[in-house]
């Protein structure tokens, strides 16, 4: 079955008929458009044509709107209404004046670098929202992946193909325990030394866990996690609270600190970490998330 076809109309169209029908003549619509008369009449004519029916009833007194002609006129001024609106939302967007940003980053960001940032942002773009996706390596790179994020933050020293990086930062891990633990007067603790400790830890698929295990696995060390935590600040509560120490990016140090804990550098291996921004190669960014990156890149820089 055939659908009805469309009639071919244009805007300028539209907005002819109905500058006519608020008028109420030709002559004032056409001082109102800025065009002529037998061209304002031909535009008429087309409509009606378009349509199959008159808009208009032309006596030797006055101009006449049909009854069919108020409903199209009515019509005619939803639909370019609708369009300004539209129009004006996309300007909005286009000048990052109103939008949506999904970024897909570890926790350590979320919870330290993020919060500042987007208060810096916000304060120029407030019609802006940011949504926050916190996770794990492989999270974040299937958010990015999938589309489901802009932008993704996390160590970039391994990442696939069919992703491009933008590099923030190194990042030294240390280790963070309380105040008075049997580590504190050390000023550098070695992996070794850490193992002797129950520890705190991310998740088993986090790529710092990972690649900790591994440097562990090497050196015939076992790590003792006494508990797995899936939030950054949870981390930091374990560790307060003398459940164990935590192996952590040095961009953590300032929260440590602030927390009333102490930190230290890991040492035998030094184990340095390059965090950056993940991209979907070839795929265009909306004008708020090139936005809020150059903020994040200025923040860093």
């Amino acid at each position: 079955m055939s659908r009805p076809l469309i009639p071919d109309l244009s805007s300028r169209e539209l907005q002819a008929v109905c500058t006519i029908a608020e008028c109420g003549s030709f002559m004032a619509a056409s001082i109102t458009l800025n065009v002529s008369q037998p061209a304002l009449t031909r535009t008429v004519q087309r409509v009606e044509q378009a349509i199959g029916l008159d808009i208009f009833r032309r006596t030797t007194r006055r101009l006449e709107i049909t009854a069919a002609g108020e409903e199209f006129v009515a019509l005619a001024n939803r639909i370019l209404a609708d369009l300004r609106i539209s129009v004006d939302s996309m300007r909005e967007i286009t000048d990052e004046l109103r939008g949506q940003v999904i970024v897909s980053t570890v926790m350590s960001v979320a919870c330290i670098h993020l919060p500042g940032i987007i208060a810096r942002y916000s304060k120029s773009k407030p019609r802006v929202e940011i949504q926050i996706r916190e996770g794990v390596y492989g999270k974040i790179v299937e958010d990015v992946r999938g589309g489901v994020a802009d932008f993704g933050i996390t160590y970039i020293d391994d990442v696939p193909n069919e992703l491009s990086t933008i590099k923030l930062a190194i990042e030294a891990f240390h280790v963070v325990m309380p105040n008075g633990h049997p580590l504190s007067k050390k000023p550098g603790i070695s992996l070794e030394e850490a193992s002797h400790f129950p520890m705190v830890s991310m998740p088993k698929e986090s790529q710092t866990r990972r690649h900790l295990e591994g440097l562990a696995l090497a050196g015939g060390l076992v790590l003792q996690h006494a508990v797995t935590v899936s939030q950054f600040a949870t981390v930091m509560q374990c560790v307060q609270a003398g459940v164990g120490l935590a192996i952590l990016p040095g961009g953590a140090v300032p929260s440590a600190l602030s927390a009333g804990l102490v930190s230290r550098p890991l040492t035998k291996p030094v184990v340095n970490r390059t965090l950056g921004i993940v991209l979907l190669k070839d795929r265009a960014l909306t004008p708020s998330a090139r936005g809020f990156l150059g903020q994040l890149q200025a923040s860093w820089g």
